[in-house]
């Protein structure tokens, strides 16, 4: 069973070169050890998903153009998380405002490949599914 992702959880990027933390405003009203509980939809870059320092993935356009301009070099540019869906997989049984809840074993896909996890849920008393 996982736990209860909240307020300030670290998350990380598999191409970002540092950690960053998730963002979750109290819309939901629902608090878990004092902070605003997430849920799958807590998934908008800039808002819930914050930068992960710089990006490696060789399929981010910035990526791309400083590489070429290194003359293939790889050369990291700074991180800006494009995600379209939300969280997956989710709680299948534990809804917030009408939304599955956010467990610490859920992954969110950036569009330029990378992977998000969490990599602590930021509480650890409330457990869900």
């Amino acid at each position: 069973m996982g736990q209860q992702v909240v307020m300030s959880a670290p998350t990380q990027c598999t191409f970002g070169a540092t950690p960053s933390t998730l963002v979750v405003t109290p819309d939901n009203k629902v608090m878990v050890g004092g902070m605003p509980a997430a849920t799958i939809m807590d998934n908008i870059p800039t808002k819930n998903v914050m930068p992960f320092g710089m990006c490696s993935s060789t399929t981010n356009p910035t990526v791309i153009t400083a590489t070429a301009a290194a003359q293939g070099v790889l050369t990291p540019m700074p991180c800006l998380p494009v995600t379209t869906a939300p969280w997956v997989p989710g709680s299948p049984t534990v809804l917030i405002a009408g939304k599955p809840a956010l467990n610490n074993s859920c992954k969110l896909m950036c569009q330029w490949g990378g992977v998000i996890s969490i990599n602590m849920a930021g509480q650890m008393q409330t457990n869900v599914p």
